[in-house]
């Protein structure tokens, strides 16, 4: 199947049937994404889960290897194991993971009716917990898996650093991941006639203190669920998933560009280090609106071996460091200016640049991404690698489930179009995302959300302003 235009002013959709095209007039598009069984788990968990065909492999009791009958709703033998650990414990499935049960909720229903005799059959092969076992459980639960806020900090005027202690997912983290965040709603705060309890936020890990167990997540209060951050109290808990996401790759021995434009920079902290660790050399190209936009200064200084400063408001940054440059304009005329020498000698040649990442508003990597074929052409390789995080709209952010961050790429070759989970992997090549397509997802949510941030605007009015909450 392919869309005649994008989603949000589709005109037709043309089918292949038997060799034959067939063109559906249709002015709205509705996609059902969840068409394979998803397996993102056999790429991810760690263990060797086994695949038979697009399913996961089933095992019978003993661990071997079986193939389940194929969509029966009624197999006469229900194979639902997975994966048999060496201390006889087992992972089992069901639903559409699973080859005889794959295809309706009701067949999914059916699947836990038959499956679970085997799954209490294996329990019951098993010694019970002991008290002792508890209480080491839910102690190592308190103590490593469980989130609490740490401290609360701001940054701007509108942007709020909020410091986590979560051992497990802090040690979990790699440059490039985010997580999902979000309060309790037993502990939201609470006015007349509305609970605070926020939606859940794709909040970038900016950077983390593995051995302290601590993560750092900034985000930009535009209005909403993000403006309640800034509430949020030491010691009170969160309900936080992930590491998510694909950690960014991180290169040794290249010359690497960084375009982060605002909050896009919270994502290149730890991007940069990393860089730098490998072996690679950092140009940093750090865009901001206003003067007042800029956190975390030593932090983009640590990233990069040479950074410019790019402020559309003048006068600007001034440069800390000798290496460093400034410029008034945004961030594609400040790598012209930069790579023609108009800042002065180069500390490291923008013709040097193996690959670019870029970070920011669906605009300004649209920008960038042009600028390579343009005016920054005669100054970059030809064969340099270009890739953008790329910001869809999210909402369980757990990989191939519920395609709010479904995302069109346009092969520049053929022309072909081809859809991607942006959640399972956010770094996205520059030249085949189709911009004017993530411009419209971004704004297909946008009376909601203008109609909350005017509810939660209002409501926090009736609140005494947040104060910012230290560590003790």
């Amino acid at each position: 199947m392919s869309l005649e235009s994008s989603l949000a002013a589709s005109r037709a959709v043309k089918f292949t049937v038997e060799g034959k095209e067939v063109e559906l007039p249709a002015r709205s598009v509705l996609i059902a994404a969840g068409t394979q069984p998803n397996t993102v788990l056999a790429r991810e968990e760690g263990v060797s889960l086994a695949l038979d065909g697009k399913y996961f492999l089933a095992t019978d009791e003993s661990g071997a290897p079986v193939r389940p009958e194929r969509h029966t709703a009624k197999p006469k033998e229900p194979q639902v194991l997975l994966h048999r650990y060496p201390d006889g414990r087992f992972m089992s499935f069901f639903g559409d993971l699973h080859p005889s049960y794959f295809g309706n909720v009701v067949k999914a229903m059916g699947s836990a009716k038959q499956g679970y005799p085997t799954v209490s059959r294996m329990l019951a092969g098993r010694a019970a917990a002991s008290a002792e076992d508890d209480a080491r459980f839910l102690a190592r639960l308190n103590r490593d898996l469980r989130a609490v806020v740490h401290e609360v900090r701001r940054l701007t005027p509108r942007i709020v650093e909020v410091v986590l202690r979560a051992p497990v997912a802090a040690r979990r983290f790699n440059p490039g991941q985010f997580y999902r965040m979000q309060n309790f709603e037993s502990l939201a705060l609470r006015v007349p006639g509305t609970t605070l309890a926020m939606e859940g936020l794709a909040l970038t890990g900016a950077w983390v203190d593995k051995e302290r167990g601590l993560i750092s997540v900034i985000a930009l209060e535009m209005g909403g669920s993000a403006d309640l951050l800034a509430y949020l109290r030491p010691g009170e808990p969160v309900v936080l998933m992930g590491p998510t996401g694909t950690p960014t790759e991180i290169p040794s021995a290249e010359t690497v560009v960084l375009a982060g434009g605002g909050l896009g920079n919270a994502v290149l902290f730890s991007i940069g280090r990393a860089l730098r660790a490998a072996g690679s050399k950092v140009i940093y190209f750090a865009g901001y609106k206003e003067m007042s936009d800029r956190y975390r200064v030593e932090d983009i200084e640590a990233s990069a071996d040479v950074v410019i400063w790019c402020c559309d408001e003048a006068p600007g940054f001034a440069p800390r460091r000798p290496q460093d440059r400034a410029f008034v304009g945004n961030i594609v005329q400040a790598m012209l200016a930069y790579a023609s020498g108009a800042l002065g000698a180069e500390p490291i040649p923008f013709a040097a640049a193996d690959r670019i990442i870029a970070i920011g508003s669906d605009r300004m990597m649209a920008a960038v991404a042009a600028a390579r074929h343009g005016v920054l052409a005669p100054y970059l390789k030809k064969n340099h690698v270009a890739i953008g995080s790329i910001n869809s709209p999210m909402q369980c952010m757990m990989k191939e489930i519920c395609a709010q961050c479904l995302q069109p790429h346009v092969d520049p070759l053929s022309g072909k179009t081809s859809y991607v989970f942006s959640c399972f992997n956010q770094d996205q090549p520059l030249d085949q995302v189709d911009f004017g397509a993530l411009a419209q997802r971004l704004a297909q949510n946008g009376v909601q959300e203008k109609l909350t941030a005017l509810w939660i605007g209002r409501c926090l009015k009736q609140l005494p302003p947040p104060v910012e909450r230290r560590a003790a």
